[in-house]
């Protein structure tokens, strides 16, 4: 019942301010960047009041301080919407298929996010990023998703080629994303759980590494960090040590 009071309460609310956002996508992304953390602030708000979930932030210590590469593992809309009020004006690389959706997706364009299509191959991988560099040079953080979906939580699937590629195009720090979120909102569902969701940004990984070790460094920041956290919160079959 809580989770379809959230589920009334959160459309509700989307509805409203998707009526209320139109003039603003005749303007710069800024302001309605601003707008969209308005909403968020909103929906997590219906979230804890509704549902009894909120979250917690940990290594905020370890953002630097100018733009960085924030790889995040995916496990649950939350992180979507969570994403942004942490991670200020970030430009997100997603699906091109969200641009698709009425509102929201033009929200999306006129933000300046970085939608990629998926089998696009190596033109969508060069436009992503062509995006991403520009997007650097408006000085905003970049957010990528490296397994490209959201992943239940114990399991795991190979990271993309765009994660390495922003790596060796952008030459700025990355922050690995450690979560728990997927417990509390499990993908495709909508069966909420009370509880504390916590969110870590581990220690950064410098730019020029080798593409292989890169990747090998990011898996073994990750993929420990949120089974760690998956334990803290309850769950019990993960194998244990390094992954």
């Amino acid at each position: 019942m809580r989770a379809l009071l959230f589920t009334v309460l959160f459309y509700g609310w989307t509805t409203i301010l998707s009526i209320l956002v139109l003039p603003l996508l005749l303007g710069p992304p800024r302001p309605l960047l601003a707008y969209s953390r308005f909403w968020i602030r909103g929906s997590l708000w219906l979230l804890r009041i509704s549902v009894g979930l909120t979250h917690r932030v940990v290594g905020a210590k370890n953002f630097p301080d100018g733009p960085a590469l924030f790889v995040v593992k995916h496990q649950s809309a939350w992180d979507t919407l969570a994403i942004n009020l942490i991670v200020r004006d970030a430009a997100i690389v997603l699906k091109r298929e969200l641009t698709w959706i009425p509102v929201f997706g033009w929200c999306l364009l006129r933000a300046r996010q970085i939608p990629i299509d998926r089998a696009g191959g190596m033109p969508a991988l060069r436009n992503m990023v062509k995006a991403a560099r520009a997007r650097q040079d408006d000085g905003r953080p970049i957010v990528i998703y490296p397994e490209g979906t959201r992943v239940a939580p114990g399991t795991r699937k190979p990271y993309h080629a765009g994660v390495a590629a922003l790596h060796g195009a952008l030459d700025m720090p990355v922050i690995p994303v450690a979560l728990n979120s997927g417990l509390f909102w499990p993908r495709r569902s909508l069966n909420l759980a009370a509880g504390v969701i916590t969110i870590e940004f581990l220690p950064a990984l410098e730019p020029g590494l080798a593409r292989r070790d890169f990747v090998a460094a990011l898996e073994a920041a990750i993929e420990p960090a949120t089974n760690r956290l998956l334990r803290e919160a309850g769950m019990t079959d993960l194998p244990m040590g390094p992954q």
